[in-house]
């Protein structure tokens, strides 16, 4: 725990790579097109559990094999964004499953350490290219969020997730604070209304995203990721 929490608070911070291709606007909406790096990813899954508590069992694991608990015992840092699959039912609920990416930091991206814990899976993906609403952060949230442990039975991810051909293509939509299911579902749905006419997004899954240590209380950065069709 404790390497967890120097690693996250002292450790280097990297950016997932990515490369901006355009900018554009709808309405009172920008948006810009990045393409980002694929790469190798530690991922944990988690089933049958609502969203927000599986993410409380599953983040930290993630965190703790980052902070060291590995087969080297070396704390590698960050790579913000952290993101998690989502699976909204028809209704726009979510269903209790979850998959958590975290992006291995550059510098052990040809040969990760190894997790101690089993239920963490090191995982090839292929880069993904997203569209991104400016930077808004909200500096006023002091909800801490309570981590656990444990994890579920693994689950498969849509055939985004892995390396196999053309990059699927996101749209995300930006905010601050301690994020929880209702304010990624009310997001979600909110960006798809704004995209009617514009663009057609996969229905079954989309990714929601964090760029900050759970100890961190404020300018907290939050977005959700609507995957495009290619349809």
């Amino acid at each position: 725990m404790l390497g967890m929490i120097k690693n996250s608070l002292f450790g280097s911070v990297e950016t997932w790579p990515w490369q901006i291709l355009s900018k554009g606007d709808k309405g009172e909406v920008s948006y810009e097109e990045r393409a980002c790096e694929g790469g190798k990813f530690a991922t944990v899954e988690v089933t049958d559990k609502p969203v927000d508590e599986a993410l409380r069992e599953a983040m930290p694991k993630v965190m703790k094999y980052v902070g060291g608990t590995n087969d080297k015992g070396i704390g590698m840092g960050m790579t913000v964004p952290i993101s998690f699959a989502v699976f909204p039912s028809a209704d726009g609920s979510l269903q209790k499953k979850l998959k958590v990416w975290f992006r291995i930091p550059n510098e052990f991206q040809s040969n990760p350490p190894a997790p101690s814990d089993d239920s963490i899976k090191i995982e090839d993906r292929e880069g993904i290219t997203v569209y991104s609403t400016p930077e808004a952060q909200d500096r006023w949230h002091y909800f801490p969020l309570l981590f656990g442990s444990g994890c579920g039975p693994r689950l498969t991810l849509p055939e985004a997730c892995p390396r196999s051909g053309t990059k699927p293509k996101i749209v995300i939509k930006q905010f601050g604070g301690y994020a929880k299911a209702t304010d990624y579902v009310a997001r979600a749905a909110q960006l798809r209304t704004t995209l009617e006419g514009t663009a057609t997004c996969r229905s079954d899954f989309y990714f929601c995203t964090g760029y900050d240590p759970p100890m961190k209380p404020y300018g907290r950065r939050n977005e959700v990721w609507l995957v495009k069709s290619n349809e």
